[in-house]
């Protein structure tokens, strides 16, 4: 599987609340950020927790946010910023700007 995204792309977390096993952190769905790096393909760690084999590969990348967009009470600098690792089918095109 290519990488759908790049570096600089902005994207959205999916507002998903699936049981059982994942990797995505609840307090970035919903949220936008920057994709800083594209990491990758492995296999699907979701998967790989309940023995199956986790294919086909899924891109993994690293996704800046901003912290005042995913702590509404934030109260560090106005520049902070929190990276986090996302698999691809987590993430979609952002329609929000800089």
């Amino acid at each position: 599987m290519s990488a759908r995204f790049a570096p600089g792309d902005r994207v959205a977390v999916r507002r998903a609340y699936p049981p059982g096993h994942v990797r995505t952190p609840w307090f970035v769905r919903g949220r936008s950020g920057v994709v800083e790096q594209a990491m990758g393909a492995y296999a699907n760690p979701e998967e790989l927790a309940y023995g199956r084999p986790g294919q086909p590969p899924v891109p993994l990348y690293r996704v800046r946010f901003d912290q005042r967009a995913l702590w509404p009470d934030y109260a560090g600098a106005p520049g902070d910023t929190a990276v986090v690792d996302l698999y691809e089918h987590w993430l979609e095109p952002s329609e929000e700007t800089r």
